[in-house]
């Protein structure tokens, strides 16, 4: 199964989202490491306790220690991805890591959210395995919460961009509005969306936006149509964009 991105460029890439075989082995080896991790704690605070302090369970420095100990275990994933590239050791084993879902690398807030609901998607009956057997994406309840999903790296297909990637097909093409350059990511993405019913266009709101695009551009429109100028702008965006590529 392949999930497309969309990049902000309207570039589309495949990515193969991680199966749950590939998620669940990957969280037994983070949980593996974990266990090997708290035992060798464990008997590293009983051996000071005793030897060195000779300190009872009770005593304000075993709880410290304690809390030392487990503080790690708990925030494990959420460290690991926000320092390591999106990934856990389990994550680097089975060749997988977390992105957004264009593709780009997450932020901490993101990151943050979806460790927080790992506590629903393992906690309640493992939920979260549900939520990725029937997501497209494979996403758990934190990966839709926070716009992210898990992806095989040997999945990932290597950006080759051409100008036949974009909505205009001729090698030739010439940009008709410089201007177009200057559009933001989300503006392009009000016009693509204004023009995606393709011939159902809803003549109303192509009039609202051909003002508004001419007015932030600071330019007027010379095509037949507020159709085909909305065209025009997106195309020649595009061409602007995968000069950054």
């Amino acid at each position: 199964m392949k999930a497309d991105i969309i990049t902000g460029q309207f570039v589309r890439i495949a990515q193969t989202p991680a199966t749950v075989a590939d998620r669940v082995l990957a969280r037994v080896i983070d949980n593996i490491l974990l266990i090997i991790y708290l035992i060798v704690v464990s008997v590293t605070i009983s051996w000071i306790e005793r030897t060195l302090f000779n300190l009872s369970t009770t005593d304000s420095i075993t709880v410290i220690l304690i809390v030392a100990t487990y503080l790690p275990v708990l925030f494990y994933t959420f460290i690991c991805e926000a320092f390591f590239n999106g990934q856990t050791v389990g994550k680097r084993v089975m060749k997988t890591r977390v992105v957004n879902v264009d593709g780009s690398q997450p932020g901490l807030g993101q990151l943050f959210l979806r460790w927080l609901l790992l506590i629903v998607d393992e906690g309640m009956g493992l939920i979260g395995i549900i939520f990725i057997m029937f997501n497209r994406n494979g996403q758990r309840l934190g990966d839709m919460a926070a716009g992210t999903f898990v992806v095989r790296l040997q999945g990932y297909r290597q950006l080759k961009v051409t100008l036949n990637d974009f909505q205009y097909a001729s090698p030739d093409y010439r940009p008709v509005y410089p201007q177009a350059a200057n559009l933001s990511i989300g503006q392009a993405e009000v016009i693509r969306k204004a023009l995606q019913a393709g011939a159902e266009y809803n003549e109303e709101q192509i009039a609202r936006l051909v003002p508004k695009v001419e007015k932030s551009l600071g330019i007027q429109h010379r095509e037949p149509s507020g159709v085909s100028f909305l065209l025009t702008v997106l195309h020649d965006y595009q061409y602007y964009a995968l000069e950054l590529v």
